[in-house]
C-alpha cells in the first residue's frame, strides 16, 4: 500500500512540473519580448536649407534687370493658370543692407509694378522678405548665377518652395542651363509637372503710378 502512495505522489509532482512549464511557455511573463524603444525623429530641415547659396556670391553683381524664364512651384495659382502667365521682368537695386526689388508684369491687360524690399542677412546670397509676422517671412536664396547671363533663385514661405530661373536677356538659355534648372527643381520635389515657362516678349515698360503696389506676390 505504501508503494501505491509513493507512486501516486511522484505522478502528482510530475504533473505539477509539466503544468508549470506549459504555463510559463504560453502565458508567462518570461517569454514576452521586451518593448523596443522607438527611434528618435530626425530634426526637421527646411527645404531652403537644402539649397545653400555659393560662399563667394557677390550681391552687388546681382543688381540690374532680370527676365523671368521659368518657375518651378506647387503654387495653386500657377497650377490653375500656368498656361496664362504674363511676361515678367525684375529689377534689383542695392541700397545699404536692403535690396530694392521692382517686378513688372501684366494684370487684366495693364502693366503693374510690384515693389518689395529684401533684407540682407549675414550669409551672402541669402535675403528675407519680411511679412506681417515672422512666420509669414519669405526666405530667398540665390542658388546659382554667373551674373551676366542667368540666375536661379529659390523662395520659401511657410515651408513651401518656389524656384525661379532668370536671364539677363530675353534670349533663350542653352539646353545645359535649362537642364541644370530642372535638376535643381527635381531635388526640391518639383518635377516637370510643376515647371511653368514664361513668355520672353512684350514686357512692360513704364508703369502708371496707380499701378505701383507694395505687396507679396502669390508665388
Amino acid at each position: 500500500m505504501a508503494r501505491v502512495w509513493v507512486f501516486a505522489l511522484k505522478v502528482a509532482v510530475l504533473s505539477a512540473l509539466c503544468l508549470w512549464g506549459v504555463t510559463e511557455a504560453v502565458g508567462g511573463a518570461v517569454s514576452r519580448p521586451r518593448p523596443q524603444r522607438r527611434p528618435s525623429k530626425k530634426p526637421k530641415v527646411d527645404p531652403i536649407d537644402l539649397t545653400p547659396p555659393p560662399q563667394n556670391i557677390n550681391i552687388q553683381q546681382m543688381t540690374g534687370t532680370w527676365y523671368l524664364l521659368n518657375v518651378a512651384s506647387k503654387c495653386s495659382h500657377l497650377i490653375n493658370h500656368g498656361t496664362k502667365v504674363e511676361p515678367t521682368v525684375m529689377t534689383l537695386t542695392l541700397q545699404d543692407q536692403t535690396m530694392l526689388v521692382s517686378t513688372k508684369t501684366r494684370h487684366n491687360h495693364q502693366c503693374w509694378e510690384i515693389l518689395q524690399m529684401y533684407t540682407r542677412t549675414p550669409t551672402p546670397g541669402r535675403m528675407t522678405l519680411k511679412g506681417a509676422r515672422p512666420e509669414l517671412n519669405t526666405e530667398i536664396v540665390i542658388a546659382e548665377t554667373d551674373y551676366s547671363s542667368y540666375a536661379i533663385i529659390s523662395y520659401q514661405k511657410q515651408g513651401k518652395m518656389t524656384t525661379k530661373l532668370y536671364s539677363r536677356t530675353v534670349d533663350k538659355l542653352s539646353e545645359p542651363m535649362l537642364t541644370k534648372f530642372e535638376k535643381l527643381a527635381e531635388k526640391q520635389s518639383l518635377g516637370l509637372a510643376f515647371l511653368f515657362p514664361f513668355p520672353t516678349y512684350s514686357h512692360c515698360g513704364e508703369v502708371d503710378q496707380d499701378h505701383k503696389i507694395n505687396c507679396i506676390p502669390t508665388c
